[in-house]
């Protein structure tokens, strides 16, 4: 384990702790952080993506009162409510979901059963699903697509920023929930409220905001998915990440004392790069921010030092993610053993589909919408990149995946996955072993749209009543960030000597709906260059052709942490709850780009190799 955080600065800062990366993060996250020795000011919650609007959607259609994220209430705030007021560490998530009210009042309930005194406020205004039908009518489409909007959605939610967060702490709120905001808003709202930033302190407004986007992933921030995984010690008792804002919004990141993890430049480097896209624009309602000349300085074996970020005006309309029912899912699997086994598993799921095809012409059904079938264990995902071996594999996973417009021809499917344990391949196992029928579920479908900032109004309730409601700054139009040049160009010698990339860089992959990104920061700032000539847009492209409906890649450059950002335009088969893929959001490609082979002057593979015999040591 290492050592505790280092003790704040004699000047005033803000201690606030990341206690949740997602909906289902780990419940041990809030008592780490309110009663693991480092004190904090806020206990911050993030539970929101795309995905889980998506499901949350989806709880609410099938019971009207849910919508919200569960865990909040019933695991987080149950442990540690009472430590918190007593503490006066004050809280703030996004846990609302799409019934944010629904979450404050189960919250009011917890704390009258458990006998706190605990003044609740709640964020509104970022469902826009009424105004769908107008939208429709007036021809505003989905921006990735150019489909137009439905004119019905299941949730249409704009992204709101910190100010709303900011007025409710200012009203003396102790907790604050909240509808869908931008993930970095639920810290940045406690530091505009704390320090007293100006609607244009734009630095400022960046720097908060990097520090809220660094630690809204949880652990990711302190080791967690560090392409260096091997180096990094105690998963089991890993810490949650509190960073130390100053007023200028520099800040330092740590983690609570005795707990597992690391707290390493080059894994906070990773999480800068994870989920953007172009770095010197990265848009939030509140900023416009400028991560390219941000510096992440490793101060002690305890303590990471971020600075550097830059602002401007935002845009000057709100992101919209809206959901609609688009039909019905089913994915059935079954393990298949011995000799054979992909070519077995392949003519299985051919078998489930054709038999279940003609079940439904003779009822009358409709063909499926779309089929996607993977074979697990025989590095599927690779494609052509697929080591010659995995096509060997004597065990693998079948998993098919259909989409249907009509429920009862997938309940249906779900019940003919069971038969070929006795049927077809040898080797099946017994269908009870992969936990019986799979479920129907519905099928999902985002669209993103961008709504004025008129068009959105910000509500903020504490107790019940209504605040005043505050007078909108005046915004600046949107200035586009200087261009940022790219690394100086390079020439191979005649001995170039190949590579693979992680010798070279750590990387780290998500997602933003159907675009991939992947950060790649240089283990040495003067390899730069040379990955540079080598992740051309054309070669990454070529990489992932198997993945990509597209041909398109875009890269940055990222000068002040000696790294890259690639966008990878349809690589996750439609992202999200669409994706029928086993990893529909893109964690895994990072992992395969650090297999593409880059040349380097020997000199450079020399310290590869000397700096890779120092890791192990």
């Amino acid at each position: 384990m290492t050592a505790d955080i280092a003790q704040p600065p004699a000047r005033r800062t803000v201690r606030i702790g990341g206690a949740s990366g997602f909906w289902g993060d780990s419940s041990v996250a809030p008592g780490q952080l309110v009663r693991g020795g480092a004190p904090i000011d806020y206990l911050v919650f993030d539970y929101l993506a795309e995905t889980t609007m998506a499901v949350l959607a989806g709880a609410r259609l099938r019971k009207p009162e849910m919508g919200w994220a569960t865990d909040f209430v019933e695991v987080a705030m149950r442990d540690v409510l009472a430590d918190c007021v007593a503490r006066r560490i004050r809280v703030v998530s996004n846990a609302g979901g799409v019934q944010p009210e629904a979450c404050a009042e189960a919250l009011r309930a917890l704390a009258r059963a458990q006998g706190i005194d605990v003044h609740v406020a709640v964020v509104l205004g970022d469902d826009v699903s009424a105004q769908m039908a107008a939208l429709n009518a007036a021809g505003v489409e989905d921006t990735t697509t150019g489909e137009r909007v439905p004119a019905r959605a299941l949730s249409a939610n704009a992204y709101l920023g910190a100010q709303g967060i900011r007025a409710a702490l200012a009203a003396g709120a102790d907790v604050v929930v909240t509808g869908r905001c931008v993930d970095s808003a639920v810290t940045l709202g406690p530091l505009l409220h704390e320090f007293g930033w100006a609607a244009d302190d734009w630095d400022r407004l960046a720097g908060g905001s990097l520090a809220g986007h660094i630690i809204e992933c949880g652990c990711q921030a302190t080791g967690g998915l560090h392409t260096d995984w091997q180096a990094i010690p105690d998963w089991p008792t890993i810490g949650y990440p509190i960073v130390d804002v100053a007023e200028d919004g520099s800040f330092t990141l740590g983690k609570p004392p005795d707990t597992g993890g690391a707290v390493l430049r080059a894994a906070v480097a990773e999480q800068l790069l994870y989920e953007i896209g172009d770095p010197a624009a990265y848009l939030l309602p509140d900023v416009r921010c400028d991560f390219t000349q941000v510096r992440i300085e490793q101060v002690d074996a305890r303590t990471v030092r971020v600075s550097g970020a830059r602002g401007g005006p935002p845009p000057t309309g709100y992101k919209v993610s809206a959901t609609v029912l688009d039909g019905w899912r089913c994915a059935g699997a079954m393990v298949i053993v011995g000799r054979e086994a992909p070519a077995k598993a392949r003519r299985t799921a051919e078998a489930i589909l054709a038999r279940t095809r003609s079940l439904f012409q003779a009822r009358g059904l409709a063909d499926y919408t779309a089929t996607y079938v993977e074979v697990l264990g025989t590095e599927s995902l690779y494609g052509p990149r697929a080591r010659p071996g995995a096509a060997d594999a004597r065990e693998v996973l079948m998993r098919v995946v259909v989409d249907h417009a009509d429920r009862k021809a997938l309940e249906l499917f779900a019940r003919e996955i069971a038969p070929a344990g006795t049927s077809w391949s040898p080797g099946t196992t017994a269908p009870g072993s992969m936990a019986g029928r799979p479920p129907v579920v519905p099928l999902i479908k985002p669209f993103a749209f961008v709504l004025p900032r008129d068009a959105v109004a910000v509500r903020v309730l504490l107790e019940g009543d209504e605040l005043p409601p505050a007078a909108a700054p005046a915004l600046p139009a949107p200035t586009a960030a200087p261009p940022v040049p790219p690394p100086e160009a390079v020439a191979l010698p005649a001995e170039a000597v190949e590579l693979p990339l992680v010798a070279l860089a750590w990387a780290r992959s998500g997602d933003k709906g159907d675009i991939a990104n992947i950060g790649v920061v240089a283990r040495r700032p003067e390899w730069l260059p040379w990955l540079w000539a080598a992740l051309t847009p054309e070669a990454v492209a070529g990489w992932f052709a198997h993945l990509m409906t597209t041909r398109r890649v875009e890269r940055f450059h990222l000068p002040g942490i000696h790294a890259l950002n690639l966008l990878l335009h349809g690589a996750l088969a439609g992202g999200g709850p669409r994706s029928p893929r086993l990893d529909p959001l893109g964690k895994g490609m990072a992992q395969m780009l650090l297999d593409m082979p880059v040349k380097v002057p020997p000199r450079i593979a020399a310290q590869a190799a000397q700096d890779a015999g120092l890791a192990h040591h």
